[in-house]
């Protein structure tokens, strides 16, 4: 779980909140930088996807100076601050560790950047990696990928053992879901065809999937 700045605090020793406090003083910099280059347009402009700034460099380094630990929640914290465009954020993603796109897919939804991320999260997808997959299944992927790619990020999930629970929203974009119950059930059967257990987890969105959705009630 992101642990917010004020958490942070408290955890962090002096030297790592000083580097923390530098870190975040830079991506806020580069942040109204862009902003005033926008020249009150309402948008950001564009970003070369060659240049990046100080902050992304901390990005790199926050494992290091703030410990394994916290460096979800401060590379989060630098992404926010930094109102992060999506040239920043792809390069982070591209260029970077496990840990460090973990932290991407883990921050998008804080970001305001629409649907234009979710090459990151179908990357994330194709993967095999249960760190990136369970990330890459959060709010983000909830509120933005379709349908057939939002059941086939369910079933990612079984077959690389990522618990449900990760799926954020499951019980809501589950519910009803025929479709869902179908890919459910085929896969069930061939884990049993292949004498390999059928998980709990299928079961219990299996369940969710056969759930007649509420009717919508009246106002009196």
């Amino acid at each position: 779980m992101l642990k917010s700045r004020k958490e942070l605090d408290a955890e962090l020793d002096g030297t790592a909140r000083a580097w923390l406090d530098g870190a975040l003083a830079e991506a806020a910099h580069d942040a109204t930088a862009r902003a005033q280059a926008d020249g009150g347009a309402g948008t950001t402009p564009p970003d070369s996807p060659y240049a990046s700034p100080p902050w992304e460099l901390r990005y790199a380094a926050a494992g290091r100076h703030c410990g394994p630990a916290h460096a979800d929640s401060v590379r989060s914290l630098l992404l926010i601050e930094a109102r992060a465009p999506l040239p920043s954020v792809t390069r982070l993603y591209e260029q970077g560790t496990a840990a460090e796109r973990r932290a991407v897919l883990l921050t998008l939804d804080r970001l305001g950047l629409g649907d234009r991320a979710l090459p990151l999260v179908e990357d994330a997808l194709r993967t095999n990696d249960t760190r990136l997959v369970a990330a890459a299944v959060g709010p983000y992927a909830a509120a933005h990928l379709d349908p057939h790619a939002w059941r086939h990020a369910v079933l990612k999930c079984l077959f690389t053992g990522v618990p449900v629970d990760a799926v954020a929203r499951l019980g809501e974009r589950a519910r009803g879901d025929a479709e869902l119950a179908r890919m459910l059930r085929d896969f069930a059967a061939e884990r049993t065809a292949a004498g390999r257990d059928v998980p709990a987890d299928l079961r219990t969105a299996l369940a969710l999937a056969l759930t007649t959705p509420a009717a919508p009630t009246e106002e009196s």
